[in-house]
């Protein structure tokens, strides 16, 4: 393949990977209001802890946000002559970067702590850990929607031939 179109197929791939991480991340903060404001603790449990909710956002996920790490970072190589494309996605996997370590200091330890609630009473520690939960995912969020931008930004400015 040549180098245009190998340009080409990492550009696609890493947006398309990049949006598809992005996306389960916006879907909590879309959820976030009600979780927050109107579910009751019980639901908010059964819901986020039981049942199975959330598997596939890790099983998925978890692979996606990797990828959408690498793959801009593959991306930034290649576009190290184009000092405005590459500085542009170089920004936006070290957002990615930075959306994967904030959900290892914010989510997962509330999570970590999720994992030894069972069915019964409410953990008196239930409102600290639903908030960190929850502000953690939209902080996650943010970071990977300002490296979307920052992705797409730079493939506007990318040369072709």
């Amino acid at each position: 393949m040549e180098m245009r179109g190998f340009l080409l197929f990492w550009s696609v791939l890493a947006t398309t990977i990049a949006a598809l991480s992005l996306g389960p991340s916006f879907a909590h903060v879309l959820e976030s209001l009600p979780r927050l404001t109107k579910w009751p603790p019980e639901l908010w449990r059964e819901a986020t802890v039981f049942n199975g909710q959330f598997l596939l956002f890790a099983m998925i996920g978890a692979p996606l946000d990797i990828a959408a790490i690498l793959c801009p970072a593959l991306l930034a190589w290649m576009l190290r002559g184009q000092a405005t494309a590459f500085w542009f996605v170089l920004a936006a996997t070290l957002l990615y970067a930075i959306s994967l370590a904030l959900w290892f200091g914010l989510v997962k330890p509330a999570n970590d702590i999720l994992a030894t609630w069972a069915p019964g009473p409410i953990p008196d520690n239930f409102e600290a850990v639903r908030l960190r939960w929850e502000t953690g995912h939209m902080a996650v969020a943010a970071a990977k929607a300002l490296g979307f931008i920052s992705l797409c930004l730079g493939l506007l400015r990318v040369r072709h031939g």
